[in-house]
């Protein structure tokens, strides 16, 4: 038997608690960006269950966890904070890190490439689309003064580009030895 409740009603009226302020719209640019970013986690977390690589696992749970942090982040205002954020700035460097090791395994064509070669790596593709919105949310909130620091939004840009080359690399997992391009003319 569950010990709490899975719904409070407290967003019946379309409002939602942010650190630092009481409610906010829903529609408010903070919710809508930190809202992005977990649907980011949670088309990683379906990407992981199809992935071929205890690798690509491993990376996509370490960017689960800096997406929870990362939220923590968006969902707190500048001025109300207590703490030192949550995300912290040596998690962009892992990601260049893991880009970097990924790029070195993987030629990919200087062309366009179409998603949908593999499972996991057509999932890693929705991920990393959706967290490109995630991120144009969250320059908007960056640039409104929104935001403590700009890691949110390096992180961001960084990880769709894992994101993509962590799909490739789930493709080459899959045995596609040639990815499918768009043939732009």
């Amino acid at each position: 038997m569950a010990s709490g409740k899975f719904y409070t009603g407290a967003g019946d009226e379309g409002y939602t608690g942010v650190l630092g302020q009481d409610r906010v719209p829903k529609y408010d640019l903070r919710p809508v960006a930190y809202g992005t970013v977990d649907e980011t986690t949670s088309f990683l977390g379906l990407a992981k269950t199809m992935a071929r690589s205890p690798r690509t696992v491993e990376i996509i749970q370490q960017v689960q966890r800096d997406l929870c942090a990362l939220m923590a982040d968006l969902a707190t205002l500048p001025d109300a904070a207590t703490r030192p954020p949550w995300l912290k700035a040596e998690r962009i460097t892992w990601l260049e890190d893991q880009i970097d090791a990924l790029e070195e395994e993987i030629v990919v064509p200087a062309a366009f490439i179409l998603p949908g070669d593999s499972p996991c790596g057509a999932m890693l593709d929705v991920a990393r689309a959706v967290a490109r919105r995630a991120e144009r949310h969250v320059a908007r909130l960056y640039h409104q003064g929104g935001l403590r620091n700009g890691d949110p939004l390096r992180y961001l840009n960084r990880l769709s580009s894992l994101l993509f080359a962590l799909a490739r690399f789930e493709d080459r997992a899959a045995g596609v030895e040639e990815f499918t391009l768009a043939h732009l003319e």
